[in-house]
């Protein structure tokens, strides 16, 4: 990694600093996402000792569940972008009164979302293919999980202020410690342990649901109480809308919020083909998934480091050190990604077997996983850099790099693999990988350009002519 520096020129003092401060930023995140994988494994784990059909009752939810959270994506983006502005310009007043703008909203859209779900369960498992032996379950699991997503959008909105702050510390201790306790809860009230019910798969949503809260009172304790926060909010002050700032928040924040109705939407749509083969082939394809989420978790740290190094360097106004910290991160996230490949590669099936005692299972999970492996260059790519291009406020081409991954090949050439050439789960993770690799090409080839560099100086503009007018 040196050496590539130093053929660029750059001092290596200033470089040996830039890469610890990318790491210090990206390693509470990779602990934080990690560990909510891997509890989020361990959950599945248990649901899986019930039944194939309790783990496909779960799967099935999961990408709704991902549709409904979208729209919090214009409240937290916007959030992280702008509070790493302010933060980077000196402007802590204004960085504090944006968190504060964030919470009000998500919990304004985390109540609506909430009744959507809980009203609306029943219509959407069914709508995703549902088989009787598992329609019951899922919409108890969905019912149960909606009504505790308003506790969950606050939080993200907290998180999304720390993160812009350069505080990713806190929010992976809270968030693991939620975790925690959520893997505990579903021991219990699965399995009904220590004179609690057996409560199976609606179990497993109560404890969900619990441990959301208890994030969401410590999240909001850390940003009200304690004073050495880097985001601190008085108690006392306007809880009513800001619309200059929720229009700021907004204005960056929709593509995001569009990117992720599109990614939700389309992985919907996808696993809507995978469940047309059977429960057993879609148990396989949820525990393929499940494990692949630890791929995601180094990508997605690098991009929170990404969002928050390059939005408080173009605060400060300062596009070349905005340039050198993006090179890090996507230099830094393809060697990790590399190394998960490998490990996919390795241990496929071993990492399949703790899901299910299932040998069919097991093997249909194996293989998908190494057909993921091939991903890992890919995913890293697009998720570092989008996490670069929305610390620039340059939120469309994450968005363009979506439609046509997603939809292009995870829900039309997945659907043409599966139903037309009958390829099964192996063509569904096939058009999966094509994706990954389309995503990010047009990320990538954005970022080259190097225009993202100067869409903050465009946006302030536009603010400027909007106030006087």
């Amino acid at each position: 990694m040196l050496q590539f520096l130093r053929k660029r020129k750059w001092s290596q003092k200033y470089s040996k600093q830039m890469i610890w401060e990318v790491i210090s930023l990206s390693w509470p995140a990779f602990i934080e996402l990690v560990m909510s994988t891997l509890f989020s494994m361990i959950d599945m784990i248990m649901v899986g000792r019930l039944n194939s059909a309790a783990i496909t009752a779960v799967g099935l939810t999961t990408q709704p569940f991902m549709v409904l959270l979208a729209i919090f994506s214009a409240v937290n983006v916007g959030t992280t972008t702008i509070v790493a502005w302010n933060i980077g310009a000196g402007n802590t007043k204004k960085a504090n009164e944006v968190a504060r703008q964030s919470i009000i909203l998500n919990f304004i859209m985390g109540i609506i979302i909430s009744t959507i779900g809980v009203f609306m369960a029943h219509d959407i498992v069914v709508f995703m293919g549902a088989e009787a032996d598992t329609v019951k379950d899922a919409t108890v699991y969905f019912q149960i999980v909606s009504a505790g997503l308003v506790f969950q959008a606050v939080n993200m909105g907290v998180t999304a202020a720390l993160r812009g702050a350069g505080e990713t510390t806190i929010p992976m201790i809270y968030n693991v410690g939620s975790n925690l306790f959520n893997v505990l809860g579903n021991y219990l009230l699965i399995f009904g342990k220590l004179g609690l019910p057996k409560l199976g798969v609606a179990g497993a949503a109560i404890s969900t649901s619990v441990s959301r809260f208890l994030a969401c009172v410590v999240g909001l304790c850390v940003v009200f109480f304690l004073k050495w926060s880097a985001i601190s909010i008085r108690l006392k002050g306007s809880y009513r809308i800001n619309f200059d700032i929720a229009r700021e928040i907004f204005s960056i924040g929709l593509p995001s919020a569009m990117e992720q109705f599109v990614v939700q939407g389309g992985l919907m749509m996808f696993a809507r083909t995978v469940s047309s083969l059977g429960t057993v082939t879609f148990a396989a394809h949820q525990i393929g998934l499940s494990i692949c989420g630890l791929t995601f978790s180094p990508s997605m740290a690098f991009g929170v480091a990404g969002t928050t190094l390059v939005g408080q360097s173009l605060g400060a106004n300062d596009e070349e050190r905005a340039k050198r910290y993006a090179d890090i991160i996507h230099h830094m996230a393809i060697a990790v990604a590399c190394f998960m490949g490998l490990m996919f590669i390795l241990f496929s099936y071993p990492l399949a077997c703790l899901y299910t005692e299932d040998l069919k299972v097991a093997a249909m999970a194996s293989i998908v996983l190494k057909i993921m492996a091939l991903a890992q260059p890919g995913q890293s790519t697009q998720l570092s850099l989008a996490g670069v291009l929305r610390g620039a406020g340059d939120t469309m081409f994450p968005l363009y790099s979506s439609i046509a991954g997603i939809w292009g090949f995870r829900v039309v050439v997945a659907y043409i693999f599966v139903s037309v050439f009958r390829w099964g789960l192996i063509g569904a993770w096939v058009a999966l990988v094509l994706d990954q690799y389309t995503r990010a090409a047009i990320v990538y080839f954005r970022y080259a350009s190097g225009k993202w560099k100067y869409v903050k100086a465009r946006n302030q503009e536009v603010e400027k002519m909007r106030a006087c007018s």
